[in-house]
């Protein structure tokens, strides 16, 4: 059975097609529920990220299993598309897949190399995944494997310095617009994870006011409470808030625009010629394209944001040859257990059956003979341990090794021991 990874990403991908394809929190369960209803799906995960949509799964065939996870794609949120879909997706099967998502957990292949966020989100794609009871063996161990990789790269590493997360890149982008935050105001949109590290780091760089605002102003206050500042707004201050902000960021988990042109252009009526300074770190994206067009506005959005920051992560870039041998280590541990599962059942059950008829030939020696001493019984069993010892050790032995080469080697002499000694291995 191939694994492979189908997805599209920042790489092959521009914002407006990948927002079309994000998975609200709330129906990931369901989505992953009816991938793992595919006749060819075995196993199945989505990973989901401000840059990415991936799904990884363990298929029963590759060609029959990717027309599937296409299909899946391409009609489980929308019935049709404006656009070639297959012209932004990749697939990478095997190896390629495994060594993809280690750099993907590792922060190799993030918009913003090296980001905080990505290990949490791996993270997340897991307890989905078990939550819908969608991995099985091979993708619990990939991805117990990949969290191993990142964490590793992160403490031997200096790939996560300098510069930290998307909400904090964008600040700095803010800063170099601005030279310094002092005595600026601040509204911040959302109070989700983004939200909060946005308006706290505001804070720190000594910006006048901090504003948030969310869609309920209880978990607006929650953030407030917990970041020790800032100012709790209420969605019908949106345009108020505007009107005094000289830097918004944005990034809710609505699935629609929530700046609209309209809303920036009467906040703007009312700040004479002050430029107001947008950015947009939300996928899908808060808002609407068309604001950029307003004068005096400037809007970035998450793929402009990489553009702006990629020349301030030196020293993460220097420390991407460390990652990527700890990405071929990682990769290659996984690629060795993953060719040798197919041999263990049969070894598991081959050695159980040659216990079964030692334990069952010396229960019935015993039996006939009770006058054996209980030094004598323990010679005799400690013979008859070392007789199927040797005798399964070569068997052993050749099997694995042959699994240590391409894997398919060992396939053909397991099949044949299953055969010949009439194993049970359904249920290993």
């Amino acid at each position: 059975m191939p694994l492979v990874c189908l997805g599209l990403s920042h790489h092959t991908a521009p914002v407006e097609v990948r927002e079309r394809h994000v998975f609200p929190v709330a129906r990931m369960g369901e989505a992953l529920v009816a991938l793992r209803d595919y006749e060819a799906v075995h196993e199945a995960l989505m990973l989901q990220t401000c840059g990415r949509l991936e799904i990884y799964a363990e298929l029963a065939d590759y060609e029959t299993g990717v027309a599937q996870l296409k299909a899946f794609l391409q009609h489980f949120r929308h019935t049709t598309v404006e656009y070639d879909l297959e012209s932004y997706l990749y697939t990478l099967l095997g190896r390629e897949a495994v060594d993809h998502l280690f750099r993907v957990s590792t922060g190799l292949d993030s918009m913003l190399i090296g980001e905080a966020e990505i290990l949490g989100q791996v993270k997340e794609a897991y307890a989905a995944g078990r939550d819908a009871e969608s991995v099985g063996e091979i993708l619990h161990k990939l991805l117990r494997e990949a969290m191993s990789a990142g964490k590793a790269a992160r403490s031997q590493t200096r790939i996560g310095e300098e510069s930290p997360s998307v909400a904090t890149a964008a600040i700095e982008l803010a800063k170099r617009r601005f030279g310094s935050l002092e005595g600026r105001n601040v509204l911040v949109i959302g109070a989700g994870k983004m939200g909060s590290a946005a308006a706290k780091r505001f804070r720190s760089e000594g910006a006048h006011n901090v504003g948030i605002l969310s869609r309920t102003l209880e978990r607006t206050r929650e953030v407030v409470a917990q970041i020790g500042a800032g100012e709790a707004l209420e969605p019908g201050e949106l345009v108020a808030a505007l009107a005094v902000a000289d830097i918004v960021i944005t990034s809710t988990g609505a699935t629609h625009f929530v700046l609209m042109p309209e809303t920036v252009a009467a906040a703007t009526a009312q700040r004479a010629d002050r430029p107001l300074f947008i950015i947009d770190i939300a996928v899908p994206r808060d808002a609407h394209p068309a604001i950029a067009e307003l004068p005096g506005v400037t809007l970035v959005d998450i793929d402009g944001l990489k553009s702006h920051v990629d020349e301030k992560l030196e020293v993460r870039h220097e420390a991407i040859p460390q990652v990527e041998e700890i990405v071929a280590e990682y990769a290659h541990r996984f690629q060795q257990w993953y060719k040798a599962r197919a041999t263990v059942p049969v070894i598991a059950s081959l050695t159980q059956k040659a216990e079964n008829v030692r334990a069952a030939e010396l229960d019935r020696l015993f039996a006939r003979c009770p006058e054996l001493s209980e030094r004598e019984k323990m010679l005799i069993t400690g013979a008859s341990l070392t007789i199927i010892s040797k005798l399964l050790h070569t068997v052993v032995t050749k099997l694995r090794e042959k699994t240590a080469g391409d894997g398919s080697e060992a396939i053909t002499p397991a099949r044949l021991l299953q055969e010949l000694f009439e194993l049970d291995v359904a249920d290993r």
